[in-house]
């Protein structure tokens, strides 16, 4: 467990990304009903934990930054994602990547896809 959150901290979410845990629903209803496997998973909505955030939307340079003898890291700029690690995404699966990493499940998904966040710190 240890070399995968090792792991985890090396990635780079690229653009307006993150990287989202999913929460694991369930297996029963509130009235008491079973779920056979695999239908939480087609549901159009899922939640799961920010564990890494890319670094946003890119901003275009204005034309006098455009100077060659600077170096790239002081030209770019983004503007940040309203996402932040430890955030509880509730967001749309249709949006959503599915992938394995270190024999985890986790959602690459698009900040359009969020549609709201749950934060432990008060807003």
């Amino acid at each position: 467990m240890r070399d995968s959150i090792i792991k985890l901290k090396k990635l780079i979410v690229v653009g307006d990304r993150v990287l989202i845990r999913p929460v694991k629903e369930s297996e029963r209803t509130e009235s008491g009903l079973y779920l056979p496997p695999g239908v939480q998973e087609k549901e159009k909505i899922q939640k799961g934990y920010v564990i890494k955030a890319g670094p946003g939307y890119p901003l275009p340079l204005p034309a006098d930054e455009d100077d060659s003898w600077k170096s790239r890291d002081e030209q770019i700029k983004y503007l940040p994602l309203q996402a932040q690690e430890g955030d509880l995404a509730i967001f749309l699966q249709k949006g959503a990547i599915e992938v394995m990493y270190e024999g985890e499940r986790y959602f690459i998904v698009p900040q359009a896809s969020i549609l709201m966040l749950e934060r432990e710190d008060d807003l």
